[in-house]
């Protein structure tokens, strides 16, 4: 992949559900501010995604995070964190599958039931997609990111263009002002979530070690511009408690009120398509790194397992069945928040190793560390108050990944080892 196909993804990655997911969800919290929760995002991600980038260029790794910790001599996070990590994606297909459902719904106005059941039929209709090794084409991923940035574009600059300051203005908005906007940037980071998923292709990428970087930053730059001006034009097409009231289907509504049917309708395909391509780029990517831990002895051998196609199809049956599950029972807002209180922790550990590392530019992985534990602790907080069976959950699963380390820690004390399992099974 040269750099347009690699910036192409890396927005893909990150507007694939983002802004159709979270616009509403963001309102709702910081009002007339949202626009500075993007931007205060928007810096974290910055940040992060520069010490993405140095880590693997520095390690000449597409492993992600779980190599990162590897190479940087925190084999004893690594496993743990793999599994917090996957947790994480199985949480934003499920988000993306919501989504899908209800700006599908909003296009033929089937009543409340067709959401639950496209999200569901959506995300397992594309496992079976992915069983049978059909992959998505670099050129498709480009044609389907220009095609949507358009759209975002286009709804965007006709709100700037009649701009109302009154429309912008939320004062329903809890907890508001910059405390809004504070927890509004940790509630919706996974808004900047996908960008990451580059470096398992690093093998993949022309000229990597320069193409990476330079796309990568870049890309969250031009999405960080985009989330900010899609903010502030589609609230001043139809006002921000409209938005809130209708977050499901947020920009649908805003192209609604720009552009009457034809608006709704072409938004909500953008939508559909959008969140679909991020759905099926999740499940590829995770699915395959579920299985480079397995092959790792960090989850059990059962995940290992590779069909007649060379995929690893237990592990994406799995990860499909635990996103479009979560889809049919979850809120937007509990799926939104949950996630992203998984990538903030992810992002600030590995801000921690490149830190440790010594990678170039130290203050960029060492603000991403600060302002991420920042929002990750506001955001514990915020869960604790509102959805604690949620942050409970969380807890839960990510003390069960601590307790499964210990133990492996204590079997190698004993000279037992956990061999993983075959590259080739």
């Amino acid at each position: 992949m040269g750099f347009n196909a690699t910036w192409s993804m890396a927005v893909g990655g990150m507007v694939g559900g983002g802004i159709f997911t979270v616009l509403g969800v963001i309102i709702a919290l910081a009002g007339s501010l949202a626009w500075l929760s993007f931007l205060l995002g928007g810096i974290i991600a910055f940040c992060t995604g520069y010490s993405y980038t140095s880590l693997s260029t520095k390690f000449q790794s597409g492993g992600g995070a779980f190599d990162f910790l590897r190479q940087a001599k925190l084999a004893d996070f690594a496993g743990g964190l793999s599994w917090v990590l996957i947790m994480g994606y199985a949480l934003t297909i499920s988000v993306y599958g919501y989504t899908f459902g209800h700006y599908l719904n909003a296009v033929v106005g089937a009543g409340s039931w067709l959401p639950k059941v496209a999200a569901a039929t959506l995300i397992v209709t594309l496992v079976g997609v992915n069983l049978l090794g059909v992959g998505q084409a670099a050129w498709l991923e480009i044609v389907t990111v220009w095609g949507k940035l358009a759209v975002l574009l286009g709804l965007a600059a006709w709100g700037l263009v009649k701009f109302n300051p009154a429309n912008i203005a939320y004062p329903e908005a809890s907890p508001n002002g910059i405390p809004g906007a504070l927890i509004g940037a940790a509630a919706i980071f996974m808004a900047y979530e996908g960008f990451q998923l580059l470096t398992y292709d690093y093998a993949d990428i022309r000229d990597a070690d320069r193409t990476l970087p330079r796309a990568t930053l870049s890309a969250i730059v031009a999405v960080i511009v985009i989330y900010i001006m899609v903010t502030l034009g589609a609230a001043s097409l139809v006002g921000a408690g409209q938005l809130v009231a209708q977050k499901e289907i947020a920009l649908a509504a805003a192209g609604q009120a720009a552009f009457g049917t034809a608006g709704l309708v072409l938004v909500s395909i953008a939508a559909v398509f959008s969140t679909a391509s991020a759905i099926n780029a999740t499940l590829f990517a995770t699915a395959r790194l579920a299985r480079r831990v397995a092959t790792d002895g960090e989850l059990p051998a059962f995940f290992c397992h590779l069909n007649a196609r060379r995929m690893p199809d237990r592990s994406l049956i799995v990860l499909g069945l635990a996103g479009a599950g979560l889809a049919v029972v979850g809120n937007l807002s509990n799926l939104v928040e949950a996630a992203s209180l998984v990538f903030l922790f992810t992002f600030v550990i590995v801000n921690v190793a490149a830190y440790r590392e010594h990678v170039q530019r130290l203050w960029l992985p060492a603000i991403g560390a600060v302002l991420g534990t920042m929002a990750f602790i506001g955001l514990v907080i915020r869960l604790a108050m509102t959805q604690p069976l949620a942050l409970v959950a969380i807890g839960g699963i990510s003390a069960f990944a601590v307790g499964g380390q210990l133990v492996k820690r204590s079997r190698r004390r004993r000279g037992i080892q956990d061999t993983g399992c075959d590259e080739d099974s």
